[in-house]
């Protein structure tokens, strides 16, 4: 048990949960977050609270942000969107098929490590911008590495509304893309229309696979479609399953009415339990 607190690097981008230590942020604050090139300013989306689960493994803020910080942030900023403006300049200047996704500048810190722009973009192929890059490093006076995104890379960055109404997965909470397969669609009988089973992506959505663990159990022991059962209500067919409710639907023999039943009674090793 211990203390957390989330953070964001910006507005309704994805969240980092720390370990707060002595302090006590709340919403709104503006603190200090340990990165690989220095620590970096965000803001407070959720004060610091006691939590049930182990956070040794969780970073630790290293402060407040003070004066300061918040004038290297704003500077960190102004770079960024500098960067950003002269690369859709230079990439339609060279006539080159890429679109700018993100920015990502470090500012020297005076002990030899000068400032770099890192430039991610997409492209519907490999692209040769050799030249791209001089020009770049001669207009923005810094080092420029040039990255190219994968499809599902760039919905992360740039974030966006799921077909659900809710901000992307990959944006916010997902660490890492696991595979989806046309399978799991087929598992749930979801329409295999590429409109309604593709995220913003373009490639498969991500929640596919949040629920079919659920099915796949399901499907081991509920029985097929077509399958004759017997229900309290009497004997029938199954002519439909309810995955989300753990239910079968029966067209009963008697008088061609549907039952919805649980997949409990009307599963073989359920009646054998009850019959003994």
């Amino acid at each position: 048990m211990g203390m957390l607190c989330a953070v964001s690097f910006q507005r309704y981008g994805r969240l980092y949960y720390l370990d707060p230590g002595d302090l006590r942020p709340q919403v709104g604050d503006k603190v200090l977050v340990p990165t690989d090139d220095g620590p970096e300013v965000a803001e407070c989306v959720w004060a610091a609270q006691w939590v049930t689960e182990e956070t040794a493994g969780f970073p630790r803020l290293a402060g407040l942000a003070q004066d300061e910080d918040l004038r290297r942030d704003e500077e960190l900023r102004r770079r960024k969107a500098e960067a950003k403006v002269a690369a859709k300049r230079l990439i339609r200047e060279h006539g080159l098929p890429m679109k700018v996704v993100a920015v990502d500048h470090v500012l020297g810190n005076g002990e030899g490590g000068g400032e770099r722009s890192t430039i991610y973009f997409t492209a519907p192929h490999r692209v040769d911008f050799r030249s791209l890059v001089r020009d770049l490093g001669a207009t923005l006076h810094c080092r420029v590495e040039l990255r190219q995104l994968s499809a599902r890379d760039s919905a992360r960055v740039q974030g966006g509304i799921g077909s659900c109404g809710r901000d992307l997965c990959c944006a916010t909470f997902l660490n890492d893309f696991e595979p989806v397969t046309i399978r799991m669609a087929k598992d749930q009988d979801l329409p295999l229309n590429p409109l309604r089973i593709s995220g913003a992506c373009g490639r498969l959505m991500c929640c596919l696979k949040y629920e079919h663990p659920l099915y796949q159990k399901f499907q081991e022991s509920a029985p097929a479609i077509g399958a004759r059962v017997t229900t309290p209500e009497g004997e029938g067919r199954v002519v439909g399953h309810s995955v989300p409710i753990d239910a079968v639907t029966v067209r009963l023999d008697a008088d061609g009415s549907r039952s919805r039943c649980s997949r409990a009674d009307v599963c073989g090793s359920r009646r054998a339990y009850d019959t003994r």
